[in-house]
């Protein structure tokens, strides 16, 4: 343990500074498509998840009302989603044939990011990685 910094074997501190790192590498591998990580995983949910009203997508993506507002704002004005009457006061969104098309492009960039990056780590070591993750972020 590093006596000099107390802080230097944080989790918080230090899952924040891996998921920085990792957002940043991420949306690089991203960048030419015009979406961020966080656009790219709402966009992938949506797929998955086409009848989902929009407060289950902000609870599968632990995002904050405001901040899945504003990502979906900006999916929606790229022409990417659409927002569409659910069951009740629901709105649920469908990605448009554009985010189709681009969802099956960046899923082929995500698989390349996915490689490189796990080729820096053992197959154990990432499967660690993902079980204590998933310990540490369920409330």
């Amino acid at each position: 343990m590093d006596d000099t910094n107390p802080y230097a074997n944080c989790l918080v501190l230090n899952t924040v500074s891996a998921a920085r790192i990792l957002l940043r590498r991420y949306d690089q591998q991203l960048k030419d498509y015009r979406v961020t990580v966080q656009q790219f995983a709402l966009l992938s949910l949506i797929r998955m998840h086409p009848s989902e009203p929009v407060a289950g997508l902000a609870q599968r993506v632990a995002l904050d009302r405001t901040s899945l507002t504003r990502n979906l704002d900006l999916l929606e004005k790229k022409g990417l989603i659409q927002r569409v009457a659910g069951a009740g006061n629901a709105r649920r969104c469908v990605l448009t044939p554009a985010g189709e098309l681009l969802q099956d492009d960046l899923s082929r960039e995500w698989h390349k990011a996915q490689n490189h990056l796990l080729s820096r780590v053992t197959a154990e070591e990432a499967d660690t990685y993902l079980r204590v993750a998933k310990v540490l972020s369920k409330e």
